[in-house]
């Protein structure tokens, strides 16, 4: 059974990764309309492991005999000046999120709940990946600075990504 500030922190989080999944939808949707459709792939990518995580904090509540509170999604940010002010706010914002991971795992410790514990580790791992992968793209992005072509070379790789949903525990 899971102690209410536990409960409660698990619940803000899997909102939370909620309005990410929204945010990356948003962006990707403005990449499209700027015509770099490899960018907006990236994004919708992106978007949908925001919606995996989401499900992993639902089901762990579950799990634990745990009240699942879903609360409605502010709507994100719908335009950006540039693809680097947008991969700079991303970055901003998975360091966001890194910083209420860490947050949770403080107060799973604090109440001795270390089931918990174990189960935000994958999420510690996986926000380390968020953060150097967001990075790289940004870091690209400042080195083509205002080249088109070199732009659209990154868009064509960026487009690689493949967007999937996983059901995976994050045992796994």
């Amino acid at each position: 059974m899971l102690k209410k500030d536990v409960e409660d922190a698990l619940n803000l989080q899997l909102n939370r990764e909620t309005f990410s999944a929204y945010l990356y939808f948003s962006m990707a949707a403005w990449l499209n309309s700027q015509d770099l459709p490899g960018f907006s792939q990236w994004m919708v990518a992106q978007g949908m492991e925001e919606l995996t995580h989401a499900q992993k904090f639902y089901a762990y509540i579950q799990q634990r005999g745990g009240t699942v509170r879903l609360e409605a999604v502010a709507g994100p940010k719908v335009g950006w000046e540039s693809t680097l002010e947008l991969f700079e706010e991303t970055l901003a914002h998975e360091v966001f999120v890194t910083g209420s991971i860490n947050s949770l795992v403080d107060i799973a410790r604090d109440a001795s709940d270390h089931a918990a514990g174990i189960f935000l580790q994958w999420f510690v791992t996986e926000q380390v990946e968020e953060e150097e992968s967001v990075g790289q793209v940004l870091q690209r992005l400042r080195r083509v600075g205002d080249n088109p072509s070199a732009l659209i070379m990154m868009d064509g790789e960026l487009g690689k990504r493949m967007a999937t949903a996983s059901s995976a525990t994050p045992a796994e």
